[in-house]
């Protein structure tokens, strides 16, 4: 995208209605409305198209963005240091072992301690099933308070860098990849993708990607096959909401048992590891009871029982099931790499190592949709916010 695609593409973004997402969090992305999703893309793409053509993007000579990680992560860190740092903002990590916080201090409290300059607070709590969107909210709640008390000069914004339910800087950027790899988001209207549970041997994974990609890609009117092994289910609450998107759009959304049903003849395919909802209820119980002994024997009986399904995996057998044998691999990253990166799991290494820069191309895009999420939380208008900083042209290499 050139100088004059990218004012041309600015002056359409202004007739999208992104009233609503000024000031506002960014939680789940079937809470926002389809002109909010898609003026994310397009913000995403002009910030990418500024960097490409020299112009710096940055809209802000001061302010703290904080990053809160309960889970370990190296993508989705990098990508929002990456993303705050590219609109002007300073990072810094908010380590609970080092705060008050480990000396009791409360969630409000914590809160405001740390927004006193800060514009964004990132946020990732995917441990605890039922917990980390509810404490996500209580942040929330709790900053909202605090300007409203005029204890805080600005009311910082939220990003779900990743909670129990959802992965919205994860799929929001997986869906960019698709609209960039097809050619436009129209294009994706009657595409084939299969999210399917694949092998691995580690206990644990979180729900929210597999959610999160049936919550959104029905949006746009794709076919999405779904497809799990008996008791790997996840929360009843996401698959209404996937259905109800697939009606609204015009798509489709099934649930099969197997890898081979929800192959055949896709575009798409996206094979992860996550475990099932009932046992990550468990988990969360332990967890917060603190009884390792007890976390020892959950997670040998659910490696026992992932070895029931140890032919979950994306095989080239598999791949050449799908649409003309060269449906698109996707993955989130780390996968499970058959004879790499363990002896059994999610994906063949010949199919991995073909896909490999694409799905490096696909984790690229994730700094740029946080950055677009932070900008139109923070401009009332981000059309005219974004023309400014073309008039400007600074330049960001000099």
């Amino acid at each position: 995208m050139d100088k004059i695609r990218i004012i041309e593409s600015i002056k359409s973004l202004s007739v999208k209605k992104t009233d609503n997402m000024y000031l506002n969090d960014f939680f789940l992305t079937w809470n926002k409305k389809d002109d909010e999703i898609a003026a994310v893309f397009q913000v995403a793409e002009i910030l990418r198209s500024m960097r490409k053509n020299n112009i710096s993007p940055r809209v802000f000579d001061s302010g703290l963005a904080v990053s809160l990680f309960r889970d370990n992560s190296t993508r989705t860190r990098f990508s929002f240091s990456s993303a705050c740092n590219l609109l002007g903002l300073t990072i810094q990590d908010l380590d609970e072992g080092k705060s008050q916080i480990a000396h009791g201090e409360t969630i409000r409290e914590t809160a405001n301690m740390v927004s006193f300059l800060a514009d964004v607070i990132g946020i990732r709590d995917d441990m605890f099933l039922g917990a980390g969107h509810t404490y996500m909210k209580e942040v929330a709640a709790s900053v909202h308070q605090g300007y409203e008390e005029r204890v805080l000069p600005q009311r910082p914004t939220l990003v779900n860098l990743q909670c129990d339910i959802d992965h919205p800087t994860q799929t929001m950027s997986d869906a960019l990849h698709l609209i960039k790899w097809f050619g436009g988001i129209d294009k994706l209207k009657g595409k084939k993708i299969a999210m399917t549970w694949a092998y691995s041997p580690s206990y644990g994974k979180p729900l929210s990607v597999p959610q999160g990609v049936i919550g959104l890609m029905t949006r746009f009117g794709m076919d999405v096959r779904f497809a799990y092994p008996e008791g790997y289910n996840v929360m009843d609450e996401v698959v209404d909401i996937a259905e109800k998107n697939a009606e609204k759009s015009n798509g489709k959304f099934e649930i099969v048992n197997s890898m081979e049903d929800a192959f055949k003849d896709a575009d798409i395919v996206y094979p992860k590891s996550w475990a099932p909802y009932a046992v990550m209820e468990e988990r969360t119980e332990l967890l917060r009871a603190g009884d390792d002994n007890g976390l020892k024997d959950l997670e040998k009986k659910c490696l026992e029982n992932n070895k029931k399904f140890v032919s979950w995996e994306c095989t080239r057998e598999l791949m050449n099931t799908t649409k003309n044998k060269n449906a698109l691999y996707m993955h989130c990253l780390p996968a499970d790499i058959t004879d790499v990166s363990c002896e059994q799991g999610e994906v063949q290494a010949d199919v991995f190592d073909q896909y490999r820069v694409p799905q490096y191309i696909q984790a690229g895009y994730k700094p740029y949709i946080i950055a677009a999420m932070i900008f139109l939380s923070r401009f009332a208008n981000p059309a005219e916010k974004l023309m400014e900083v073309m008039d400007r042209a600074d330049r960001r290499i000099y």
